[in-house]
């Protein structure tokens, strides 16, 4: 297997590998050296500006560069880019639908010993929600690439959130492939349905050997692009199988389940059982024993397909 790597740092990597091709404009909210833009700042420096700790200001800069004709990420921790400027997302970004490309990193409860202050465990509930806004949710460092070349060649408001924590790396660069909005079925099932996002992911696949050595069959399906999520795929799935549990490092509540719910709710009844923080804040500690606090493990998620299963042969 690949070396581990955050999706924070693979964005900054991206920034500065696209940097060389596309004329953006990266802002900072005094967090560059964790948010990672650093990388961009250090090859296209007349192109950075670190708009200090001021998330609604350096939004609404965003906003105006925009309004000029430029294409602009604006870059903070997930918490403070999406609640601090919330207002500013909205109404300058969004509703005149610039191009503005919200870089939110330390997203989750893996941010870890940063405590509940600064995990995000609402940001994609919140974003999904706005009009013309795009969310992606990378799995891995390949797809974390990947996303930020699909802002910046789609027009438009995005929302892309990275993690703090390593990962493992999932896909391979050479052959993996992007489509925004389109779903990415990892391994067919007949038995139920693991969709999951972020982080999650590898736990979702981890899940699926689990539940394979108790002779149950899962399909697990990659969701990268939240909003707007492919409701064809999940569809498709949903009535092949009967039976769907959702994965992510996000409340259940609007987000990647509540999606998930809407889609099946209008197209595909069913049993539907959604594994993330179940409506609590987090607290301060290492990042795998509040995962593992919070059952976001791939014991969890197995364990939540069966009792899925038997719900819809009840």
């Amino acid at each position: 297997m690949a070396e581990k790597k955050a999706t924070r740092e693979a964005y900054g990597e991206a920034l500065a590998e696209f940097g060389a091709k596309h004329n953006f404009v990266v802002l900072d909210a005094d967090l560059s050296k964790s948010t990672k833009t650093d990388s961009f700042k250090k090859v296209f420096p007349e192109r950075f500006f670190n708009m200090g700790i001021a998330e609604a200001n350096m939004v609404t800069t965003a906003a105006g560069l925009a309004a000029a004709g430029k294409t602009v990420f604006a870059s903070s921790f997930a918490v403070f880019a999406s609640g601090r400027a919330f207002e500013q997302i909205r109404n300058a970004v969004c509703y005149p639908k610039l191009n503005v490309k919200i870089g939110a990193t330390h997203a989750g409860i893996s941010v870890g010993e940063d405590g509940p202050t600064h995990q995000s465990i609402e940001d994609i509930a919140l974003m999904r929600a706005l009009p013309n806004m795009t969310v992606i949710s990378p799995a891995d460092a390949t797809e974390s690439r990947a996303a930020v070349q699909a802002a910046i060649e789609n027009a438009g408001p995005f929302y892309l959130r990275f993690g703090r924590l390593s990962v493992p790396q999932i896909f391979d660069p050479a052959t993996y492939k992007f489509e925004l909005g389109k779903g990415i079925v990892l391994s067919e099932g007949t038995d139920v349905t693991i969709i999951a996002t972020g982080l999650m992911v590898q736990e979702a696949i981890e899940a699926g050997k689990i539940l394979a050595e108790k002779g149950v069959s899962a399909e697990v399906i990659n969701i990268h692009t939240i909003k707007p999520i492919d409701a064809e795929l999940i569809t498709k799935s949903a009535k092949k199988t009967g039976a769907v549990v959702t994965a992510e490092e996000h409340t259940i509540i609007g987000g990647l389940g509540s999606a998930v719910a809407e889609v099946l709710s209008e197209n595909a009844p069913s049993p539907l059982t959604r594994v993330g923080i179940m409506d609590k804040f987090g607290k301060s500690g290492k990042p795998a024993p509040l995962l593992k606090m919070y059952g976001l493990t791939a014991e969890n998620i197995a364990e939540k397909a069966l009792e899925t299963i038997a719900k819809k042969n009840a």
